[in-house]
């Protein structure tokens, strides 16, 4: 792969998460936009994109989650994952090695959605 490839997936995985937030409300606050050193035993050798928004007043959270986000993913080939808590509702989607998840916290209703791409050798 090369940094082209790198670029492709990271407009991909923006698109992606845009669209999601989209889903929540119109106001999506972005948190971190950029590369990432992947494996910490090799810094500078493997590198994914990472990319993040945060909606403070989304509407209907839960329902739209359940009923909305996670239907339209599976339908386009995004596996879920529910990895939630006491304190939030999490969930973990993951396609060809890129992968994503959705935190909506139990008290407040906030969402943060954040996701990275599949590794690729720097």
């Amino acid at each position: 792969m090369t940094a082209s490839d790198l670029d492709r997936l990271a407009g991909e995985l923006t698109d992606v998460i845009d669209s999601v937030a989209a889903v929540f409300g119109p106001t999506a606050d972005r948190t971190v936009d950029g590369e990432l050193d992947c494996d910490p035993t090799r810094p500078g050798q493997v590198r994914c994109w990472q990319y993040g928004v945060r909606l403070d007043h989304p509407g209907e959270p839960e329902r739209r989650l359940t009923e909305v986000v996670r239907p339209t993913l599976e339908q386009r080939g995004w596996q879920a994952h529910d990895r939630s808590t006491p304190r939030e509702l999490i969930a973990r989607f993951s396609r060809e090695g890129a992968d994503f998840t959705v935190h909506i916290t139990r008290a407040g209703n906030a969402v943060a959605i954040i996701g990275s791409t599949r590794p690729v050798p720097a």
